[in-house]
């Protein structure tokens, strides 16, 4: 098979979930990748993607397969639907990188995506790799493409995004210009994907835990207004701000995955979908008008949920939120610029949610820079005192892109010593210290936190009165799958 673009998603499950992988975690569509790919073949070229997540491909399985693929490019494509799935892809990365040096020598290669664009110059420096793209990619890998297709000499790419090692020094350009009409963009290249592989959530389908499938990912908007200092999101934009594609674009889009694909389970990745009212509104009246039954979930902050947007919501399939609630200590969010909401408002909002019908992921976080063990304990009281029916227990990570990881550098803090030291589920997981406590100390309470929020008789007294026996032993069972740590004290 002959290519002009391969895109790879590299995939580390085993060891970036540990016992969770195989069945428990989601297995998300790449979505940049998806999204590049249908931007390129729009320009008249022939492209192709790998999801070696999705596949569950090792490197040398990458390999194999590449063996049968001659491509002018090659790119892996590091950034998932969430801050922390870019970074902890990166051990994998760079193995299909040194396979691809080794059995392809000839084929030039590019690393895009979240990590890489939050730190270019060690990536380059680094990886092995022939160039690393620096933003969305959009204006740079045509420019790039053609490039290498016409055989120019290093010394001339003056391309925006584009970072390259010459003469043993680093060469880089500045950013490229963002897309301002994301309209202008087609739609994902959902036909490369393997749509049969991926899958929801568990939570997602509490309702009904075997109906998992079909499952996708779609974009209304790209970037985020807010500059939280754990959050490293805006890394690939280079500054905080947010477009929209225009609410018939995601319908159209919506009608494609559903229709041709038979989705269902969908997952509005925007970084704040609950945020510009008129916005919201017209896609759930274009939902409604539809009635295809999506269960869909997104997120929101406790601060943007406008009274009147709930019901809508509802009545479009919205049957679950991600509020990014943090800690139940005033004083911890405020360090993290998370203080625009008081304890009250968490409250009144995750009422008010719940009385609309809508499920609720609380996200919280242990380890901000602020928190000790009180604290930890407030965020874990508050949890259990709004019980919702999903808690996502994070622990503190000091992503690159974000303002924690530029203060951890500036102070000297131990970081993990390996990218996949920044997944939240692996062995290898290593969180940022607080100024009261190590990084081992936050993990075993992060992992404590998790285990007795799931056990509570309230708890799963809820989640059968909300969703029946099944979802209840479908938690206890997860409860038995427990993270192995290399860090924890």
């Amino acid at each position: 098979m002959k290519l002009d673009l391969l895109l790879v998603r590299p995939g580390d499950r085993r060891r970036v979930y540990g016992e969770m992988g195989p069945s428990l975690a989601a297995i998300e569509p790449p979505f940049w990748a998806a999204l590049l790919a249908g931007h390129m073949r729009e320009r008249g070229l022939s492209v192709g993607i790998i999801d070696a997540d999705a596949e569950d491909l090792s490197p040398p399985d990458v390999a194999k397969r590449l063996a049968h693929i001659e491509c002018t490019l090659l790119g892996v494509i590091v950034s998932g639907t969430n801050p922390s799935a870019s970074t902890m892809s990166m051990p994998a990365a760079r193995e299909i990188l040194q396979q691809v040096r080794l059995h392809s020598p000839k084929v030039k290669t590019f690393l895009g995506g979240l990590h890489p664009s939050a730190l270019p110059e060690r990536t380059i420096r680094e990886e092995p790799v022939d160039f690393v793209i620096q933003g969305e990619m959009f204006n740079t890998l045509p420019a790039l493409f053609e490039a290498v297709k016409t055989g120019c000499n290093d010394s001339n790419l003056h391309i925006p995004g584009l970072w390259r090692m010459q003469d043993g020094g680093v060469i880089s350009n500045p950013r490229p210009d963002l897309i301002e009409n994301l309209d202008s963009l087609p739609d994902a290249a959902w036909d490369l994907l393997p749509m049969n592989l991926y899958r929801a959530h568990n939570w997602h389908c509490f309702a009904n835990v075997q109906e998992r499938q079909p499952y996708a990912v779609i974009y209304t908007s790209l970037g985020c207004p807010f500059n939280c200092s754990f959050c490293c999101i805006n890394a690939i934009f280079g500054q905080a701000g947010i477009r929209y594609r225009s609410p018939e674009r995601v319908l159209e889009e919506i009608d494609t995955l559903h229709c041709r694909y038979g989705v269902k389970n969908i997952k509005i990745m925007d970084e704040m979908f609950v945020l510009y009212p008129q916005h919201v509104r017209a896609i759930c009246q274009g939902l409604v008008d539809r009635n295809y039954g999506l269960n869909i979930w997104a997120y929101a902050r406790i601060d943007t949920v406008a009274d009147g947007l709930l019901g809508p919501l509802k009545a479009a399939g919205f049957n679950w939120l991600a509020y990014g609630i943090e800690s139940g200590n005033a004083a911890v969010r405020k360090g993290v610029t998370k203080g625009r909401f008081a304890q009250s408002a968490i409250k009144d909002t995750i009422r008010r949610t719940k009385d609309a019908g809508i499920h609720i992921g609380g996200n919280f976080i242990f380890g901000l820079p602020d928190d000790n063990m009180d604290t930890m304990q407030q965020t874990l009281d508050l949890a259990c005192e709004l019980n919702c029916e999903y808690a996502n227990f994070y622990s503190a990570m000091a992503y690159p892109g974000s303002r924690l990881h530029e203060m951890a550098v500036a102070e000297g803090l131990p970081l993990p010593p390996d990218w996949r030291g920044y997944a939240q589920l692996a062995a290898e997981t290593l969180p940022l210290p607080t100024r009261h406590l190590t990084g081992q100390a936050v993990l075993k309470f992060r992992d404590y936190a998790f285990d007795y929020y799931y056990r509570r008789g309230e708890y799963l007294d809820m989640i059968k009165s909300t969703f029946g026996d099944a979802a209840v032993k479908h938690i206890l069972a997860m409860l038995s799958s427990k993270p192995q740590r290399h860090h924890a004290s």
